[in-house]
C-alpha cells in the first residue's frame, strides 16, 4: 500500500501519510508522492485547501512523523547513494513549496511531530496541535542540524528560544508550541475525526471566513494555551543563549545547580560540540535570510554533514553517521564525537559548512524564490 494516501472531498485535498510502522518517517518517495500531490492540487481549479494528517498503528491520527529516514541516511552515505543528495534537494523544494502554497494548507499535528515532520507543517496556512503533540527539533542529538526550514521558523520564534530549542533539541508538549510561535491553534484529539470531516462542508473561497466558522464550530474543543510556554521555560534563557558562543552557554549554565539548567547541560553535553556551534552560527544567519536563501544555506550545510571536505571527512567519519550509528542503528548512544569539546572547535570547522560546494549556478536549490 502506498505510503502517501491521497484523495478527494467535494472541494479539499486530503494527504495521509501512511507509514505507521516507522512513525511515518520520511522517505524519497513520500517526498515525491506528497510534491505531485500538493502540485496537483494547486493546479486544479475545482480543488479550494488541503489537509494532512497521519495514519498511526491505532488508526487515523496518532503519530504525524517522526523525521526523515535517518537509517536510509546512514546507509546511503555509507554506499556512496546519490540518493541521499536526491532526497535532501527534494525534501527543502517541498518544503518551500508549502510555506508559498497558493490554497489553504492545514495541518493536524498529532503525536510525534519532529524533523522532517516540521518541515512539510510549518509552513501551513493553520497548524493545528492536540494534548498528545509532542513537537521538536533534536537534529543536534544525532550530529545533524535542525533544517527543513529550522534555520527560517526557529530563528523567528521570540527572544532567544529559537537558540535555545535548536542546541537542546527541547520537546514541547501539549499546547506548548502556541507560545513561541511554531502552532496556531490547539483542539482536542477526540475532535480530529470530525474536524477533518467537516473542513469539507466549509466554503473555502474567503480563507479567513473560514477559518473562523471552523473555530467557532470548535469552540468547545479548543485547548487553553499557556502564555507563561511550560514547565520548559525559563527566563534565563534570553540571558544565557543570547551569548555569543556555545562555551560560554555552558560556563554560564555551570553556574546555576538547580534542575531547569542542569537539564539544558546534559542535554548539550550529550550532543556533538561540532554541530553544536555550526547550529548557533545557523540561527544567528538565519535570522537575516528569507525563506529561499535559508534552504539554499540548509543545503549547503547538510552536504558538507555527510562530506566534510574541508574537515577531510565523510562517510562514517562524519559527525552526522556517527551520530545516526550510535542512536538508530547500533544503539549503544556512545557517539564518538570528533573534536569531543566545544574548546576544540575551531571557527574555521565552522565556517566551512557554510561555503557552498557549488557555483551559483549549479546550486541544486537554485530554482527558489521567495
Amino acid at each position: 500500500m502506498s505510503q502517501v494516501l491521497v484523495e478527494v472531498e467535494k472541494k479539499i485535498g486530503r494527504i495521509t501519510l501512511n507509514r505507521p510502522q516507522a512513525l511515518n518517517a520520511l522517505s524519497l518517495q513520500m517526498i515525491r508522492d506528497l510534491t505531485v500531490a500538493l502540485v496537483q492540487f494547486q493546479n486544479d481549479s475545482s480543488i479550494h485547501a488541503v489537509t494532512i494528517r497521519s495514519q498511526s498503528k491505532a488508526g487515523p491520527f496518532g503519530i504525524l512523523s517522526a523525521g526523515g529516514d535517518i537509517r536510509f541516511f546512514h546507509q546511503a552515505a555509507l554506499s556512496g547513494n546519490p540518493a541521499l543528495e536526491d532526497f535532501f534537494t527534494e525534501e527543502y523544494s517541498l518544503n518551500h513549496l508549502i510555506h508559498h502554497y497558493s490554497k489553504p494548507y492545514i495541518a493536524l499535528m498529532d503525536g510525534l511531530v519532529m524533523g522532517g515532520g516540521m518541515g512539510i507543517t510549518q509552513g501551513a496556512f493553520c497548524r493545528i496541535i492536540t494534548e498528545n503533540t509532542k513537537m521538536a527539533m533534536p537534529e543536534t542529538l544525532i550530529g545533524l542540524f535542525p533544517d527543513v526550514g529550522g534555520g527560517y521558523f526557529l530563528s523567528r520564534c521570540p527572544g532567544a528560544i529559537g537558540e535555545y530549542l535548536a542546541l537542546t533539541g527541547q520537546l514541547l508538549t501539549g499546547a506548548e508550541p502556541l507560545s513561541v510561535g511554531l502552532a496556531d491553534w490547539a483542539i482536542q484529539s477526540t475532535s480530529l475525526p470530525d474536524f477533518w470531516n467537516a473542513v469539507a462542508d466549509i466554503n473555502w473561497a474567503d480563507s479567513s471566513k473560514a477559518l473562523h466558522q471552523l473555530k467557532q464550530q470548535f469552540a468547545a474543543h479548543t485547548l487553553p494555551s499557556n502564555a507563561s510556554h511550560g514547565a520548559w521555560y525559563d527566563p534565563r534563557i534570553e540571558t544565557i543563549f543570547v551569548l555569543s558562543d556555545v562555551n560560554s552557554m555552558v560556563q554560564a549554565l555551570e553556574s546555576h545547580t538547580d534542575e531547569w539548567a542542569q537539564r539544558c547541560l546534559l542535554q548539550l553535553q550529550q550532543r556533538s560540540p561540532l554541530m553544536l556551534c555550526v547550529v548557533l552560527e545557523q540561527i544567528r544567519r538565519g535570522r537575516t535570510l528569507n525563506l529561499a536563501q535559508n534552504l539554499q544555506m540548509e543545503r549547503d550545510m547538510v552536504r558538507h554533514c555527510f562530506y566534510s571536505e574541508h574537515l577531510g571527512r565523510w562517510g562514517k567519519a562524519s559527525e552526522t553517521v556517527e551520530g545516526i550509528r550510535a542512536l538508530a542503528v547500533e544503539k549503544d548512544h556512545t557517539p564518538q564525537w570528533n573534536p569531543t569539546q566545544l574548546s576544540e572547535v575551531t571557527s574555521t570547522m565552522v565556517d566551512g559548512f557554510f561555503v557552498s560546494p557549488w557555483p551559483h549556478d549549479a546550486h541544486p536549490l537554485r530554482h527558489l524564490q521567495n
